[in-house]
């Protein structure tokens, strides 16, 4: 890696690339302790070296990747030049800065967004079945496939050959795939508790907020206070609008993907599920979709749901869906 430090005047006092090791990073910056900031720029190697900065006493500051591209970009791009700029940045006070995730949650909120990929390749598995029924034109299975009771002769709907070995090898994949997601469940909904067990508790009073959904959003916020208004929490959850302007006129939208999709997913996903069994929300929605489409009014839920939550972790309060709706 390369390593840059620079003095209070911006002279260069250390350019070089050196091993990845703890030691050798030490001993380099030993002779410039007094007064040291360490920078990196947020990819996923920056766990090892904020840890050894704790240890060490050393201030810590991480860079939002995507901010800090807007502000240095240029023609040519290595790991020389990326060192450069960003001591730059950080000695000009002008390095757009990321959070550091506290390290005694980082690998169970690391473990959830597995549990999150597992989930997903569980649920290929499950669309391979149902898309391999309609190739070959087969009557309907008539059974949830996500349910491990109702998996009882789907094998036995396919001809025999090829296409039943290939089905009953993805059935026996999902069984596997349930019975560690079940475990890894277990053991991230006992930790949540040992980590927060009252926002834990918050979180899931919301109607259509479950289990996973209740991580999710526990492990990614964190510490709500982070956030000093709802407008930066919103942005953080994608769930705001980034339209570019130029003249008074509006001419695109930009940085989509800066904040976290994890938390946009969850929302999403809150906001179809708070329909569910409640007629009050679902009029509320049709009069929404009549006016912006459907996917836009699942958006604007989403963001009223988010807003909810803002307000019940800085307030400490449960979900009161008479005041939800009221506002």
């Amino acid at each position: 890696m390369y390593v840059c430090i620079l003095n209070s005047s911006g002279d260069i006092l250390v350019h070089r690339n050196i091993q990845t090791d703890q030691q050798r990073f030490l001993s380099l910056i030993a002779p410039y302790r007094e007064d040291l900031v360490v920078s990196v720029e947020c990819i996923f190697t920056w766990y090892w070296l904020a840890d050894v900065c704790a240890r060490e006493g050393i201030p810590f500051v991480l860079g939002h990747a995507l901010y800090m591209k807007a502000i240095h970009g240029g023609k040519a791009k290595n790991d020389k030049l990326d060192s450069h700029k960003i001591a730059l940045l950080l000695k000009g006070g002008m390095l757009p800065q990321a959070y550091v995730y506290p390290a005694d949650m980082r690998a169970t909120r690391d473990l959830l967004r597995r549990r999150m990929n597992l989930s997903r390749q569980r649920a290929h598995l499950i669309a391979h079945i149902q898309n391999t029924v309609h190739q070959y034109n087969l009557p309907a299975l008539g059974v949830r496939l996500g349910k491990p009771t109702e998996r009882g002769g789907v094998a036995e709907h396919f001809p025999p050959g090829a296409t039943h070995t290939m089905v009953k090898l993805d059935l026996d994949l999902i069984a596997t795939y349930d019975q560690h997601l079940s475990a890894l469940e277990w053991h991230l909904v006992k930790q949540a508790k040992i980590h927060d067990a009252q926002a834990y508790h918050l979180l899931g009073s919301v109607r259509g907020i479950g289990k996973i959904l209740t991580l999710v959003l526990l492990y990614e916020i964190h510490d709500i206070r982070r956030f000093p208004t709802c407008g930066q929490f919103l942005s953080y959850a994608r769930l705001v609008r980034c339209p570019k302007e130029s003249a008074g006129k509006v001419v695109g939208k930009s940085n989509k993907k800066i904040g976290n999709s994890h938390l946009r997913w969850a929302f999403g996903e809150a906001a179809v599920l708070f329909l569910k069994g409640n007629p009050e929300v679902q009029t509320w929605i049709e009069k929404q979709a009549s006016k912006h489409g459907k996917g836009k009014a699942l958006a604007i839920l989403a963001k009223k749901l988010a807003q909810t939550v803002y307000a019940m972790l800085r307030k400490n309060h449960c979900f009161d869906e008479t005041e939800f709706m009221a506002n």
